[in-house]
C-alpha cells in the first residue's frame, strides 16, 4: 500500500511522529548517564525500575482509554502531556534550577503519557486500514522509528552534553506542536459501537481485572510460559542498549580518535561514542531487518531462537572486553545481528501457538516479554556498584545462555505436545 493512498490521519501522523521520534532519541539514550551521575548508580537503577512500573500500568490502561474516550483525544492528550513533562524536565535542568528529582518525576510522567499514546496510535491504524495492508503500514512506521534511532543519537551526541536545557525545551515544544497538528488535521476513528458499549457497561477496573485474567493464560500453556520466561531472560541483555551500555561507555571511553588523517583527527568522548554506536544499531536494523528475517526463515525456529540468545551472550562479552571505539562498533554489529535473528520469527511463532479464538490474548500476553524485561533490566546499573562491570556483564551473558537453553527445552515440550495432538486426531475421527 503506497503512502499516497493512505488515510489522511496516517499521513499527518507519519510526519508528526517522525519529528517527535528524532527529537526524543536526541536525548533519551543519554538519560541513564544523567541519572547515574546525579543519583549514583545504585539509586538510579532502582528509580528507573520504579518509573517503568508506572509505564506498565499506563500501558495496561491505554487500550481501555483509547476505546472509551477515542483515539484522537488520547493521542492529543498524551502528546500535550509529554510536551508539558519535557518542559518541566527542561526547567529542572535550566540555568535557574538544577533538580534531578524534578527531572526524574518529569521523565516518569513523559513515560506514562507515551504509554497512553501507543495503544491509541496502533488502534487508529487498525480502524482506517484494511487487514491485508496493515503489516505494510506498521512496517513503514517501524522504519520511520529506526531512521530516528539513526539520526537522533548522532545529533544528540553533538547537542546533549552542552545544550541539554535547550534540547529538552525543544522536545517539549515539538510535542505540543504535534498535539496541535493532531487536533487540527486528524479526525476521530473509534467505532461508535465500541465506545458506546464501554460507556454503558465498562468500568476501568473491570477492564484491568479482565486484562489480568487474560494474562493468567501463560501458566496454563507450558510452551508459552517457557517462551515468556526465555524472552525475559534474553531481554535482560538487549534492554541494556539504553541502560548499562551508555553508562559503561561513558565511564570507560575517554577522548579517542575515530578517524585520523595525518595531523587531523576526529576526537570523540563517551557520550558521542555511545551516540555513534546507537546510531549504528538503528541503521543496521532499518537496513537489514527484511533481509535477515527472510534468511532466518529458512531454518527451524528452535535453532534460530537459541542461536540468537547465544549471539547476544557473545556480544555482551565483547562489550565487556573493549574500551576501543572500533571494538564497540564491532560488538554492536554482533549485538544487532542477534536482535534481527529473532525479530520477525517470534511473532510468527506466537501465532502458531495461539488458538484462533485466543490469538489476540496470546499476542497481548506475549508482550510481557518486553514489559517485564523493561522493568527488571535497570537493576544492571546498581549491579556495577555491587559486583563491578566484569561480573555484571558475565551475569548478563549467563542469562542469555540460560535463555538459549530454555528455548531448546520449550521446543522439546512443543514438539511433544504436537505429537500428542496428532496421535489424538485419528481417535477423534
Amino acid at each position: 500500500m503506497r503512502i499516497r493512498d493512505w488515510d489522511a490521519n496516517l499521513k499527518v501522523r507519519l510526519f508528526a511522529e517522525a519529528l517527535v521520534n528524532i527529537t526524543y532519541w536526541m536525548f533519551f539514550p543519554f538519560l541513564s548517564i544523567y541519572f547515574a551521575e546525579e543519583f549514583g548508580k545504585n539509586k538510579a537503577g532502582l528509580l528507573l525500575v520504579f518509573s517503568q512500573i508506572f509505564s506498565v500500568l499506563a500501558n495496561l490502561m491505554g487500550g481501555y482509554f483509547a476505546d472509551r474516550f477515542g483515539r484522537k483525544r488520547m493521542m492529543v492528550l498524551a502528546s500535550f502531556g509529554q510536551g508539558l513533562s519535557f518542559l518541566c524536565f527542561a526547567f529542572a535542568s535550566s540555568p535557574w534550577l538544577q533538580s534531578p528529582w524534578l527531572g526524574f518525576v518529569a521523565f516518569t510522567a513523559a513515560g506514562v503519557f507515551g504509554s497512553f499514546y501507543w495503544p491509541a496510535s496502533q488502534a487508529m491504524v487498525a480502524d482506517v486500514v484494511k487487514e491485508k495492508d496493515r503489516s505494510d503500514v506498521f512496517a513503514i512506521f517501524y522504519t520511520s522509528i529506526n531512521i530516528a534511532v539513526v539520526v537522533g543519537p548522532i545529533l544528540g551526541s553533538i547537542f546533549y552534553v552542552h545544550y541539554r536545557f535547550q534540547l529538552l525545551l525543544f522536545a517539549g515544544a515539538v510535542c505540543i506542536l504535534v498535539a496541535l497538528i493532531l487536533t487540527k488535521w486528524t479526525r476521530e476513528t473509534v467505532p461508535s459501537q465500541t465506545s458506546g458499549s464501554l460507556t454503558r457497561e465498562g468500568k476501568w477496573y473491570y477492564f484491568l481485572r479482565n486484562q489480568i485474567r487474560d494474562y493468567a493464560l501463560i501458566v496454563k500453556d507450558k510452551t508459552f510460559l517457557l517462551f515468556i520466561i526465555a524472552g525475559v531472560l534474553a531481554g535482560q541483555t538487549f534492554m541494556q542498549l539504553d541502560l548499562l551500555i551508555p553508562v559503561y561507555i561513558k565511564d570507560f571511553v575517554k577522548d579517542q580518535s575515530l578517524v585520523a588523517f595525518g595531523d587531523l583527527s576526529f576526537l570523540i568522548k563517551g557520550e558521542q561514542a555511545f551516540g555513534i554506536v546507537l546510531a549504528e544499531n538503528g541503521f543496521l536494523v532499518a537496513l537489514l531487518t527484511v533481509f535477515v528475517t527472510r534468511w532466518m526463515s529458512k531454518y527451524y525456529e528452535r535453532n534460530v531462537f537459541a542461536l540468537s540468545s547465544v549471539v547476544y551472550a557473545i556480544s555482551i562479552v565483547m562489550f565487556s572486553q573493549t574500551h576501543w571505539i572500533w571494538g564497540l562498533i564491532f560488538a554492536m554489529a554482533i549485538f544487532t545481528f542477534a536482535e534481527l535473528m529473532g525479530a520477525g520469527l517470534q511473532q510468527g511463532f506466537v501465532s502458531k501457538l495461539a488458538p484462533e479464538h485466543m490469538r489476540g490474548q496470546y499476542f497481548a500476553a506475549a508482550s510481557l516479554r518486553f514489559t517485564i524485561s523493561r522493568t527488571i533490566a535497570p537493576l544492571a546499573i546498581p549491579m556495577t556498584v555491587w559486583v563491578g562491570y566484569g561480573w555484571t556483564f558475565f551475569i548478563l551473558c549467563l542469562l542469555a545462555l540460560a535463555s538459549a537453553g530454555l528455548y531448546w527445552i520449550m521446543f522439546y515440550v512443543f514438539e511433544k505436545d504436537q505429537k500428542r495432538k496428532r496421535l489424538e486426531q485419528p481417535r477423534q475421527a
